[in-house]
C-alpha cells in the first residue's frame, strides 16, 4: 500500500467551502460487524500503565503496508495531522470523500458510500460509528502527555483484556506502529492508534470474516486523511477529548432518547417535566461511567495479583 503523500491546495483554492454533512445517518442502535469484544476495548483505560508486561510476538509488517519512518502531524505530508497546527481546508480529499464528519475534537473525511451511526446506550449515546460496506469504524481521540508513550502503555491493558476473554491476539507493524489484531467467532477487530502532540488517536475496525483486509486498507485510509484537536484545555492523559455532534445527528440523537423515554413512561413513572439538556447529560453519564469503569477494572486486577501473590506465598 502506497504513503498517502496528501498535497495542499494551492493558495488560489483554498477558500473554504460550507462543509457538507452526510445526509443518512441514524441514531439508532448500532449493530456489530463482527462478533468481537469492543467492549473491552472500550473499557480500557487509555492511560493505566499496564502492571503486568504482555509477551507480544514478534512484530511483522501488515500486508501491503508502507511504514511510515518520518511521520509528522504539522509538517508532514500524511496524517493523522494535528488540526490546531494544520488547516483541513487546504487539503482536497474529494477522490475519498463527498463530506466530512466534524465530532468538534476529530474531522474525518468520510469513505464515499459511507454512513454515520450513533450507537445508543440505556443512557443515551455512547459510540459514534462509521459504517462502510466492509465493517465499522469507531474513532476515538484522547488527551496524552507531552512525553507520548500512551499507546504503548493502553496497548498492554487492551490486549491482555481481549486475551483474558479468550481472542486470539496478533500485534502488527502498521504505517504509524503497532496495531492489535484479535479474531472473533465471526469476525476480526484491529485497532489502530496514533500519537500527535498531546493527543492520541484509536480507531477501532470490525469486520465481518472475510472483509477484514478490505476494511483494514480502508481503515489506514481514513485514519491518513483525519484531524484531530487537542486544544489547550487542561484535559488528563487518557481522559477522551469532547465530543460535539454536529446539529443533525444531534438532533436524531435527541429525538431517539426522548422516544426511550416515553418507552419508558408507560412502564413505570416518568420525571414530571422533560428535560432540555438531555443529550449533554446522556454524555456526561457515558463520560462518568467509563472513568468509573476504568478504575473499577484496576481495582479487579490489584485484587487477583494480590491473590495470585499469597497463593504463591502459601504453596512455599
Amino acid at each position: 500500500m502506497a504513503i498517502w503523500p496528501f498535497r495542499r491546495k494551492k493558495k488560489a483554492e483554498t477558500t473554504p467551502e460550507p462543509q457538507k454533512v452526510v445526509e443518512e445517518s441514524t441514531a439508532a442502535p448500532a449493530a456489530s460487524e463482527a462478533e468481537a469484544p469492543e467492549s473491552v476495548a472500550d473499557t480500557q483505560s487509555a492511560s493505566a500503565t499496564a502492571d503486568a508486561q504482555v509477551e507480544a510476538p514478534e512484530l511483522r509488517v501488515a500486508e501491503g503496508v508502507q511504514v511510515l519512518t518520518d511521520y509528522d502531524p504539522i509538517n508532514g505530508s500524511t496524517g493523522p495531522f494535528d488540526g490546531d497546527n494544520v488547516n483541513i481546508d487546504d487539503f482536497d480529499f474529494s477522490d475519498f470523500s463527498q463530506a466530512t464528519l466534524n465530532l468538534g475534537s476529530i474531522r474525518i473525511p468520510l469513505p464515499k458510500e459511507s454512513q454515520v451511526q450513533v450507537e445508543m446506550g440505556e443512557q443515551g449515546p455512547k459510540m459514534v460509528h462509521i459504517v462502510t460496506r466492509f465493517g465499522r469504524l469507531t474513532p476515538v481521540a484522547f488527551a496524552a502527555p507531552r512525553t507520548g508513550g500512551l499507546w504503548e502503555e493502553s496497548s498492554d491493558e487492551i490486549i491482555e483484556g481481549m486475551r483474558s476473554e479468550g481472542m486470539p491476539v496478533e500485534i502488527e507493524q502498521g504505517p504509524w506502529g503497532q496495531e492489535i489484531v484479535g479474531t472473533g467467532t465471526n469476525g476480526v477487530i484491529r485497532i489502530i492508534g496514533v500519537e500527535g502532540p498531546r493527543w492520541l488517536y484509536r480507531v477501532t475496525l470490525a469486520a465481518p470474516s472475510g472483509s477484514e483486509d478490505q476494511l483494514a486498507q480502508l481503515g489506514r485510509e481514513t485514519v491518513a486523511r483525519s484531524f484531530v484537536y487537542r486544544g489547550d484545555d487542561p484535559i488528563l492523559a487518557g481522559n477522551s477529548l469532547p465530543v460535539v455532534l454536529p446539529e443533525q445527528l444531534a438532533k436524531q440523537v435527541q429525538e431517539a432518547v426522548e422516544a426511550r423515554a416515553q418507552q419508558a413512561q408507560g412502564a413505570q413513572e416518568a420525571p414530571a417535566e422533560g428535560n432540555p439538556n438531555v443529550l449533554s447529560d446522556a454524555l456526561q453519564k457515558i463520560i462518568a461511567q467509563n472513568v468509573e469503569g476504568q478504575k473499577q477494572l484496576r481495582e479487579f486486577r490489584e485484587a487477583q495479583r494480590a491473590q495470585r501473590q499469597a497463593g504463591r506465598g502459601k504453596s512455599e
